[in-house]
């Protein structure tokens, strides 16, 4: 995927404040300080389209950004950090529940995993969430340049067993190295376009 325009839409908190769905929309979403930002930035080779933070649980909003004039990166809050007023944490759930439940064009949820961590049961309360409702996810585990190549392999292995899915189904991703960009672009595209498909088809007579 070649990147020649990003631009930022707007933040929202509930689907009254939501851009008009016009595009198919991916959306990010992972426990605070996953690399989640790290990964948007990346993808669209932009330093700082999404801001990165040392302080996990800075992102609060609901963050859309056009790609390309062709589809939306959403940037979910992270959830998980300890330190985030409780307040907050409360609004965040029923935020996230409504835009994934409500958003018609969304297409895929790429959802973060750090390597270096055993899946939370926030992570599988999201994936199951995610499952039940036909929301195709898009498993992505970041840091991989932190392990060696035999712990990586080890540990790829227990996520996926955590999850319920093949090792395989796995994108590995590093910020660092940029290793895996291409191929969650390529599952990215691919899911764009399996999304496409099933909108073209026609409802039963």
């Amino acid at each position: 995927m070649i990147v020649k325009r990003t631009e930022f839409i707007k933040s929202a908190t509930r689907p009254a404040h939501y851009p008009e769905e016009s595009l198919p929309e991916i959306a990010f979403a992972g426990r605070s300080n996953v690399g989640k930002s790290s990964l948007i930035n990346i993808l669209v080779n932009r330093k700082n389209l999404v801001r990165t933070s040392n302080t996990p649980g800075r992102t609060q909003l609901i963050n859309f950004f056009r790609i390309n004039d062709a589809f939306t990166f959403v940037d979910l809050p992270g959830y998980g950090f300890a330190k985030v007023p409780l307040a907050i944490k409360k609004e965040w759930g029923p935020m996230m529940q409504t835009y994934l439940s409500r958003r018609e064009n969304l297409r895929v949820v790429v959802l973060i995993l750090d390597i270096r961590r055993i899946p939370s049961e926030e992570d599988l309360q999201m994936l199951q969430w995610l499952q039940s409702n036909g929301i195709p996810p898009l498993i992505v585990v970041t840091k991989c340049d932190k392990l060696s190549k035999s712990q990586r392999a080890r540990q790829v292995a227990v996520i996926a067993r955590q999850i319920g899915m093949e090792p395989g189904a796995l994108s590995l991703f590093s910020a660092l190295s940029r290793e895996g960009v291409e191929g969650v672009w390529g599952k990215i595209e691919l899911l764009l376009n399996e999304g496409k498909e099933a909108s073209d088809i026609p409802p039963p007579p």
